[in-house]
């Protein structure tokens, strides 16, 4: 079985066809991922030495990232012993992943194309779970949609998600057109690596576009919750949309030392604030980006654009973190 190891010596060895994420989860080596369908980027690692083979098409990869020898651990497998650089998570101790039944409590819809749903949980369901992560939505026929938390865990067990409207989405159809208050769905989870750590004494930063802002108002949450001593310098988050109907969410529980800064690409006139994308908005501001933590969560056009820009300017690499929406391969 190939030996990999990863650059900060840890090591683990891997089955035949076994993808890189998989065997070291399986031996209790946590790595970043997302998508787990090569659609992302968060799970990128680069091959320093040895072979591997790729299982599926990695489209979250540019061809230069390709060149470079750049791979994505949830769809690649080893061929020989491989040497990544790449860390892993640490200590950090993921809740395990799980099926459980749950319910609509509530829908409603802030604006046309999003609906916000609640879902109740059995009041004996243990659903643990850090704020950022994931679930996937089990639908009738099997269908399974991923959407982020939007919601830090809470005494009433209700998971909150922001779902946008895909054409000609089978599960948008559902819950746009058919989804009814207390319907009996199944959801799996938590999944991924989105998710606060080690971020005292930061200049934290969040970069959000569209419904990318759900994680981020469940970090936050979570963030006003934590002792003094673990929280970031200074905070700031700024959310892009195209018009302002896609700036659905009030941030009305902010902590008062946070910037938050709205930002439209394709504002009209009558629009009063910051133009463009979120990564320039940033960038306009000529930031200390020396320690800087950077959490993007949104288009992967944007999650792109924002870590070459932000790692050109001086971020630290193993400061950036994503979550990038990507639509499913079947919707």
């Amino acid at each position: 079985m190939p030996n990999i190891t990863l650059s900060n010596g840890k090591a683990f060895t891997a089955i035949d066809g076994e993808t890189l994420l998989d065997a070291g989860l399986r031996a209790g080596v946590s790595l970043p991922y997302s998508c787990r369908t090569g659609r992302c980027s968060t799970c990128r690692s680069q091959v320093s030495a040895g072979t591997t083979q790729a299982l599926h098409a990695e489209t979250g990869l540019t061809a230069e990232e390709r060149n470079a020898g750049w791979v994505l651990s949830c769809v690649r497998s080893a061929t020989s012993d491989v040497a990544l650089e790449v860390e892993d998570l640490g200590d950090v101790q993921l809740f395990p992943a799980r099926t459980i039944a749950c319910r609509i409590a509530a829908l409603d819809r802030p604006v046309s194309d999003v609906v916000r749903v609640m879902l109740r949980l059995p009041p004996n369901a243990e659903f643990g779970y850090r704020p950022g992560q994931y679930v996937d939505v089990i639908g009738q026929g099997g269908i399974r949609r991923s959407y982020s938390i939007a919601n830090a865990p809470a005494a009433d067990k209700q998971i909150e998600l922001h779902i946008r409207a895909v054409d000609d989405g089978a599960m948008s159809a559902y819950w746009f057109g058919g989804a009814k208050v207390n319907d009996l769905l199944r959801l799996n989870g938590p999944l991924g690596t989105f998710f606060l750590r080690d971020i005292a004494g930061t200049d934290l930063i969040f970069l959000a576009t569209g419904t990318g802002i759900a994680p981020v108002k469940a970090i936050l949450e979570g963030l006003a919750r934590l002792p003094p001593e673990v929280q970031p310098a200074t905070l700031a988050v700024y959310w892009g949309g195209r018009k302002p109907a896609d700036l659905y969410w009030t941030p009305d529980s902010l902590p008062a030392t946070c910037r938050f800064v709205p930002v439209l690409s394709r504002a009209d006139a009558s629009w009063p604030g910051v133009r463009g994308h979120v990564q320039d908005a940033l960038m306009d501001g000529a930031p200390d980006l020396s320690r800087a933590a950077v959490y993007a969560c949104g288009s992967d056009t944007m999650i792109h654009g924002a870590h070459a820009r932000l790692i050109a300017a001086g971020l630290p690499e193993r400061r950036f973190s994503s979550d990038a929406f990507v639509c499913s391969a079947a919707v």
